[in-house]
């Protein structure tokens, strides 16, 4: 007889936890397959780090192939679930569809950037989940002081060195944080911009930074923003985006060529197309990750609905501290699904939270305790460290080459900007010690 199929879709916190876990509970006994459409498992918290040059590219990228014996990994793209007939569509890398039988499924397609219907944001702004948009980031900072170098017109300088974030919680806080410090490090080396201030605006119609966290911590990532000149404005959004600015909420006009849309994430549209009771966009999941008449497919991370035991009532909020779990529970269930084991119910622990505010700033809580400054910075880099699941030395490699060595400020230019449109899916969500 043939062993059975697992298939596993998406690559992120919860789906490569769950090929890990499977990979060493069902190894010869089933064949398992992760399809994605990278072969690598992206560490999405440490983006803002390569945003603003201190890691290169590939230190937050953990190879599939290298650190999944026993899994098949398949490149391509989900684009349909067949329930019925138990078959998962995709398209592959060479822009071709294809399918697969499945005999147990775990949905981990994660979510992708939240859009709302402002005029102009589908095309001037760029979100901040993927690699391509970070290394786009990163070109595009260097890009626009290298351009204000050049402008004769004072007003176009000023435009250029202008930078707007939308939303200030992790993602949004952690890249302005970061990369206000990159966009001064750069400014330094053009003389003829001597004088000229590099403005940046983080926007959020919350009444704070941080608004999911402790009021303690939003104040310590306050003073950093402060102390750095980044301009917090609250009970304010975006109206209007156009190509030479954007116009506030408040009726005012900012002139700038930046726009970065950090104001959360939704579920992937693939949930809505399946015919599943849904809650808030994400599938319904009993307490062991299973979806209700249908007990060969599991759901976790960001795509499933999964019942809060802290909470009664509620669902686990998308972050990646939930994510990892659920994807190990997913495994541990499809194995018990054959008889290895017995089924688990989700529990879990909070184990606080983490935000690294570039240079030698942190916030964290680890189990509640509150802290700031380098030893927030140090328990921030030091958990970083124990959840990338490759890459450690290399990435502390760089940390120590950044404290001793300037950083090499240079277009690449690998990423052009219609490659990383704001709608653009992604199943990875940034959201350390807990997000």
């Amino acid at each position: 007889m043939s062993r059975p199929r697992i298939v596993i879709v998406g690559a992120g916190f919860a789906g490569y936890q769950a090929a890990r876990t499977l990979s060493r509970l069902a190894r010869g006994a089933a064949e398992i397959v992760l399809i994605n459409p990278t072969d690598y498992f992206l560490y999405v918290p440490l983006l803002p780090e390569v945003a603003s040059g201190v890691l290169e590219p590939r230190r937050v990228t953990v190879s599939l192939p290298d650190t999944l014996p026993g899994v098949r990994i398949v490149l391509g793209e989900i684009d349909r679930i067949d329930l019925a007939d138990r078959r998962v569509g995709y398209v592959d890398g060479d822009g071709s569809p294809a399918d697969m039988r499945y005999d147990r499924l775990i949905v981990s397609i994660g979510s992708v950037n939240k859009l709302l219907p402002i005029p102009g944001v589908d095309e001037h702004a760029h979100g901040f989940r993927t690699l391509p948009e970070a290394l786009y980031l990163r070109d595009h900072l260097t890009r626009q002081i290298e351009l204000a170098d050049l402008a004769e017109d004072p007003a176009e300088r000023a435009a250029r060195c202008t930078f707007v974030v939308v939303g200030a919680g992790y993602t949004g806080t952690e890249v302005a944080a970061h990369c206000v410090s990159a966009t001064k490090l750069l400014l330094r080396r053009h003389p003829r911009l001597a004088g000229q201030q590099v403005r940046w605006l983080l926007l959020d119609l919350a009444d704070r930074v941080l608004p999911e966290l402790d009021e303690r911590m939003s104040a310590t990532a306050q003073r950093v923003l402060d102390s750095r000149g980044v301009q917090t404005m609250f009970g304010t959004s975006v109206a209007e985006a156009t190509s030479d600015g954007v116009r506030l909420s408040t009726g005012e006009f900012v002139a700038s060529r930046s726009l970065i849309w950090c104001v959360g994430v939704r579920p992937d549209p693939v949930v809505d197309d399946l015919g599943l009771a849904t809650t808030k966009g994400r599938m319904v999941v009993d307490e062991f990750l299973a979806v209700p008449q249908h007990p060969e497919v599991f759901a976790c991370g960001d795509a499933a609905a999964v019942p809060d035991p802290g909470r009664p009532g509620e669902i686990t909020p998308m972050t990646a501290q939930h994510a990892v779990r659920q994807g190990r529970l997913a495994a541990h269930n499809v194995a018990a699904s054959y008889g290895h084991g017995s089924f688990r119910p989700y529990r879990h622990k909070d184990l606080g939270f983490a935000v690294d505010l570039g240079g030698a700033q942190a916030a964290a809580n680890p189990l509640h305790v509150p802290l700031a400054g380098p030893v927030a910075k140090a328990v921030t880099r030091g958990y970083h460290l124990a959840s990338i699941p490759g890459n450690r030395v290399r990435v502390a490699a760089d940390w120590m080459l950044e404290s001793l060595l300037s950083r090499q400020g240079v277009q690449l230019g690998l990423v052009p900007p219609a490659a990383v449109p704001l709608d653009t899916a992604s199943p990875e969500l940034v959201q350390p010690l807990g997000r």
